[in-house]
């Protein structure tokens, strides 16, 4: 059952349609993604989904209330972590959590959210002394301290060291398995990859693509790529005339096999029967950033995301 529905929603700066005519719908439990290229109306669709703006065309139900005329009664039941947020450098986590606490009628249990998110002894700890990925775990536990029945995660882990993302991912899982709809933000296609059930693709203010992360990489065909380094010289003609390749490329001493169906098996046997053995061999699927680059154009878009 969807807690979000966003239809034909347009928002309007200057004159441009920064967000322009977007459709969606978010189903209770999962984890829902948006990607797309800087500018492309990410971060406004979210924040008029938050409330945070008002719209200029569309209608917005979230958990079927309208983030304008149920504001108050919304930001009860969904929290949200900002693409740029920061707290006085001398406040305490505890003063952090505590202040926030006291905007809901049923806070959670702060001390077990930050038990929860890894800020065990960083309690009496002023903002400005945490990590950076400590700093991260600060804003969903600030997005999660009133027990919200969605969260809304915006480039939650950029400027984060592999361990610190990885780490975050763990404890978005732990979120969604706590009964938490949560819709994700990101410029990460392993993030998205990895974490979201749905994935919706966004450029320039509309959407391209929404579909599971395999329906993403699907759309753009199942293409595989073989590289490797041939034992023997080796002419192109014996790799063209197959029916599974559909490109071949040199690059230094390797060649790069591009082809689909049971390509593998089609390249390394015609290599046996001529003698030549496939060194240094590396198969390559079509991953999300793939999918990603090619639904976009690889653009990435001048329009400021407001």
């Amino acid at each position: 059952m969807p807690v979000i529905e966003v239809d034909q929603l347009v928002k309007t700066y200057g004159g441009t349609n920064v967000v322009d005519g977007i459709s969606f719908a978010v189903d209770e439990g999962e984890i829902f993604g948006i990607v797309g290229p800087n500018g492309a109306g990410k971060t406004t669709t979210v924040e008029s989904v938050e409330g945070l703006r008002r719209p200029d065309g569309g209608t917005i139900r979230v958990l079927g209330l309208d983030p304008q005329r149920d504001r108050y009664e919304l930001t009860q039941r969904l929290g949200a972590q900002l693409q740029e947020s920061r707290f006085q450098d001398r406040i305490r986590v505890r003063e952090a959590l505590e202040l926030y606490a006291s905007f809901y009628a049923e806070p959670a249990d702060w001390r077990e959210l930050i038990g929860r998110l890894g800020l065990e002894g960083k309690a009496d700890a002023k903002y400005a002394d945490l990590s950076g990925g400590q700093k991260q775990r600060l804003s969903v536990a600030l997005a999660l301290i009133g027990s919200p029945e969605i969260a809304i995660l915006d480039e939650l882990t950029t400027g984060l060291d592999p361990a610190a993302r990885r780490s975050t991912w763990e404890t978005i899982e732990e979120i969604r398995a706590g009964g938490v709809t949560v819709v994700l933000v990101t410029h990460f296609m392993e993030e998205a990859e990895r974490l979201c059930d749905r994935i919706m693709v966004v450029n320039r203010g509309q959407v391209v693509a929404l579909d599971t992360p395999a329906g993403l990489v699907a759309q753009i065909g199942s293409e595989q790529r073989l590289t490797f380094r041939p034992s023997e010289p080796l002419a192109d003609s014996v790799l063209t005339s197959l029916p599974e390749v559909t490109d071949v490329q040199h690059k230094g001493q390797h060649l790069v096999v591009t082809g689909t169906g049971n390509v593998v098996h089609a390249v390394t046997s015609v290599l046996a029967g001529h003698g030549v053995i496939a060194e240094e061999l590396r198969v390559d699927q079509r991953t999300l950033e793939d999918a990603y680059l090619e639904l976009t154009n690889g653009d990435e878009t001048e329009m400021e995301d407001r």
